[in-house]
């Protein structure tokens, strides 16, 4: 026997009904609300989750008890109502009931014009949402009797039987469909995208329509308080004249009417002041007991108020910033909610120039979102096409197969970045994030032909000095010139995060490179830099003449003579941060990468720099060859070089603790901390922390003031965080870098992994990509492991993360966890962690 549904499964909006977001939905337990505030809602009735999934699976619905609740022939909508807005749902189906006999009464009421047009919406809208025909078989220019007599030929031809004229026909099927609309396979994954669980139910509210179809004043509208995109105060919106008089101002011209005063054009405040001064006092009344920004649906007949629907204010992440921030300083909510309020995400959107949504463009390719922001420049395929670029104030788009260290100098001067190859962890996406500079990688379906300088994805072939938009918050590229939103930071954005401060309970510091990332990571209050990567400090072009001679020196006394040479411009870079940082921690990475990153890879290149060293070039060719490894991130680099090698971090030591010694005479407070990269082994740290020391007894004797230092230990290796113990009772510090220890605890290059990434993800090997979200299970269990050994070796260890994973809400959740002292990320990102770690302490004291 088929279920019935009865007047028990319904509930009305009234003030005492028992309507729950959690049960009927956000529209039907916001329509209660604004009964409650007396606002003149139309007669409601809300169709709870359990409701609407009886109807989806073919329920049989005895409707006579809910269209009891309408006067006879009343138009009715059906509107979606999930437990969050931002779930979306069916689209609303207005004038349910609208036949034949409804069209003969309105035309006789009204005029035949104002019933066509009702009817004429309806059926299109059925046709479209319920039937699922073609939508483009109902549209007509203008509506009008013959198109509607056409619509309804149409539709019988299409369906084979005639348009229903029955309401309670009409009201069950609208019902189904959109029962049925949310249960599809589409609709489930685009709310899944959302946030929503797979499950999730939805409300359906069925309503009066008040029309707006008066022989006097009469239409609908759409009113507003505030500025979608700044958040600032400001009435806006939209009404358009309906009824008899609505069809003659349609007529000469004038049916949309200005909201307030404008010497535009007529104005609703003109001509139904009492209505609009009403809508300005509910809009007030809604922002005090609804404790938001409520954009209100009205309808005015006969120059009566209908509230029809009241939802959130679709608003820019700069506006929501002002919004939460101005309603706490009014005293509407407390400072925790606007903290809770806020995505940290809508933070990063507001660092960054960003694609303008109404913008329209063609896609060129799509790729990973690697670092956010949008540009828009000339494509080079080099570093040095580049900087030539930004020699003549042109902006260009730097694109590559992937990035090395050769191309720190081209990133700076571009103005995005496109690569086919990579990762979220990868060379382009780190230094992207690090720099401020929009980055898409992984972009495989490009394909590039750097001797005929082109570029091909799909159908598109793009040439050398072609425009391209890059949008890296949303991992797509542009065609041309796409019309961006410039960066909105303002007094609330820095008010937000003095209260986000003043609530977290685990410290931010900046990954900073150069004195330009310091001086960000100061701008965004950082509480130091967490990770000084010194290696990208050579590449300048006085600078890696001096690392080659280095590197191709035939003798100890010749490799020492080059770094003596390169002493004073590490010695200066150091005091620069320094002061910058004024007296924070600054923590330098010693030199880490392989040093075959710093020759050239191309004939012409080991040409050059035989010639600048004097040298054979069979002779620099072989030595280049002899400097290739099988697998340099897991070859001779980080504390390995510093092992064999110790010249090249004495040479470190000794400008970071000269240009210590130069501060402290100036009483200028440093406390550098040493970070010794790509440990395995506790006789390692026992090494070059016994140099390190050395050094440090040399520079104070040498300076005669004493200074202090910290030394530690960056943990990217699997058995360095497994020997954590043994290691801390020679570091103060442990910082655990997760870029290459989720490499190595994978086995998965990170400049690769973007190749298959994708579908491991959607097969469920993965959950996320380990190299964008932190893999808690396996390299999450190795911090915990390093983190306990560490701690219970040596109590007063100081424990960070500074791989890309330090700015994630997940990842700093997880650091929280573990008792972390601090996280580090780009300066872009440290506003971010400053909102997520306060979010974090607001909800577990919740």
């Amino acid at each position: 026997m088929p279920k019935y549904l009865t007047l028990t499964d319904y509930a009305q909006i009234t003030g005492s009904a028992p309507i729950k977001r959690e049960t009927h939905g956000w529209r039907a337990k916001c329509l209660q609300r604004l009964v409650r505030l007396d606002m003149p809602v139309p007669q409601t009735i809300a169709l709870s989750f359990g409701v609407v999934r009886e109807i989806a699976t073919g329920a049989q619905m005895n409707l006579r008890h809910l269209l009891g609740h309408f006067p006879q022939d009343q138009l009715l909508s059906v509107r979606p109502s999930a437990e969050h807005p931002q779930w979306g749902g069916p689209a609303a189906i207005l004038n349910i009931g609208m036949n034949d006999d409804k069209h003969a009464q309105i035309s006789a009421a009204h005029g035949e014009p104002v019933a066509t047009a009702l009817y004429l919406r309806f059926v299109q809208s059925y046709a479209e949402h319920v039937a699922h025909l073609d939508p483009d078989m109902f549209d007509v220019a203008e509506p009008c009797l013959p198109a509607l007599q056409a619509a309804l030929r149409d539709y019988e031809m299409e369906m084979e039987e005639p348009f229903p004229q029955s309401p309670a026909q009409q009201l069950a099927d609208v019902l189904r469909s959109m029962a049925r609309a949310w249960e599809g396979t589409s609709a489930r994954l685009l709310r899944q995208a959302k946030g929503a669980s797979a499950d999730a139910g939805l409300g359906l509210v069925v309503q009066a329509m008040a029309g707006g179809m008066g022989t006097g004043f009469s239409g609908a509208g759409l009113i507003r308080f505030i500025d979608a995109e700044t958040g600032a105060p400001k009435v806006a919106g939209r009404f358009k004249r309906q009824g008899i008089h609505g069809m003659e101002a349609m007529q000469n011209g004038n049916d949309t009417l200005f909201l307030t005063r404008d010497p535009r054009g007529p104005s609703l405040e003109e001509h139904c002041p009492e209505a609009y001064t009403q809508l300005v006092q509910h809009g007030a009344h809604a922002r005090e007991r609804l404790r938001e920004e409520m954009e209100i649906e009205f309808t005015l007949d006969n120059g009566k108020l209908w509230v029809l629907d009241a939802v959130t204010v679709p608003r820019s992440s700069r506006a929501s910033v002002r919004v939460a921030v101005d309603l706490a300083n009014d005293g509407v909510i407390e400072r925790d909610e606007a903290l809770m309020r806020i995505a940290p995400k809508a933070l990063s959107e507001m660092l960054h120039r960003q694609v303008d949504p109404q913008a329209r463009a063609e896609v060129f390719v799509r790729g990973i979102a690697a670092s956010p922001g949008a540009a828009i420049g000339r494509i080079v395929f080099s570093s040095t096409a580049a900087q030539a670029c930004a020699a003549r104030d042109e902006p260009c788009i730097l694109v590559r197969r992937e990035t090395t260290p050769e191309d720190i100098r081209g990133m700076h001067s571009a103005q995005a970045v496109l690569t086919e190859r990579g990762g979220m962890t990868s060379h382009a996406a780190v230094i992207g994030r690090g720099l401020g500079v929009p980055c898409v990688v992984g972009a495989s379906r490009m394909d590039i032909d750097e001797r005929r300088k082109t570029l091909r994805a799909g159908n598109h072939l793009l040439q050398e000095g072609d425009m391209l938009t890059v949008d890296g918050t949303n991992g797509v590229v542009l065609i041309g010139e796409v019309a961006l939103l410039e960066p909105s930071l303002d007094d609330r954005f820095t008010t937000l995060l003095d209260w986000a401060d003043a609530r977290r309970d685990i410290g931010i510091r900046a990954n900073a490179d150069t004195p330009a990332d310091a001086r960000l990571a100061r701008e965004f209050k950082a509480q130091g830099i967490g990770l000084c990567r010194t290696e990208h400090m050579f590449f300048e072009d006085d600078r890696l003449t001096l690392m080659r001679e280095m590197i191709f020196a035939d003798t100890p006394e010749d490799r020492s003579d080059a770094l003596e040479r390169l002493l004073p411009m590490q010695r200066a870079d150091f005091r620069e941060l320094f002061e910058i940082m004024q007296g924070q921690p600054v923590c330098i990475r010693l030199f880490d990468p392989p040093l075959h990153e710093f020759l050239p890879h191309s004939k012409e290149g080991l040409r050059f720099l035989a010639d600048a060293l004097n040298k054979p070039l069979s002779e620099i060719t072989r030595r280049a060859e002899a400097l290739s490894e099988f697998n340099p991130m897991l070859g001779m680099r980080g504390v390995r070089l510093g092992v064999t090698i110790p010249e090249i971090y004495e040479m470190q030591a000794r400008a970071i603790f000269e240009a210590t010694a130069e501060l402290a005479h100036q009483a200028t407070p440093v406390v550098p901390e040493v970070m010794i990269p790509l440990v395995s082994a506790m006789r390692e740290v026992e090494l070059i922390k016994s140099r390190i020391d050395a050094v440090a007894a040399m520079v104070r004797s040498k300076q005669g003031i004493d200074f202090s230092y910290r030394i530690g230990v960056m943990v990217e290796t699997p058995r360095a965080a497994l020997r954590a113990g043994d290691i801390a009772l020679h570091a103060s510090f442990l910082s655990f870098g997760t870029n290459d220890l989720t490499q190595m605890t994978y086995g998965l290059s990170r400049d690769d992994a973007g190749r298959f990434m994708s579908d491991y993800v959607q097969q469920g090997v993965f959950p996320e990509d380990p190299f964008h979200v932190l893999d808690l299970d396996g390299v999450g269990e190795l911090l915990e492991l390093g983190a306990a050994r560490g701690r219970r070796a040596r109590s007063d260890l100081t424990l960070s993360i500074c791989g890309e994973h330090g700015g994630n809400p997940e990842s700093i959740r997880f650091c929280r966890g573990l008792g972390f002292d601090y996280v580090s990320c780009s300066p872009f990102r440290v506003p971010v962690a400053r909102l997520a770690a306060a979010q974090l302490a607001i909800e577990d004291q919740g």
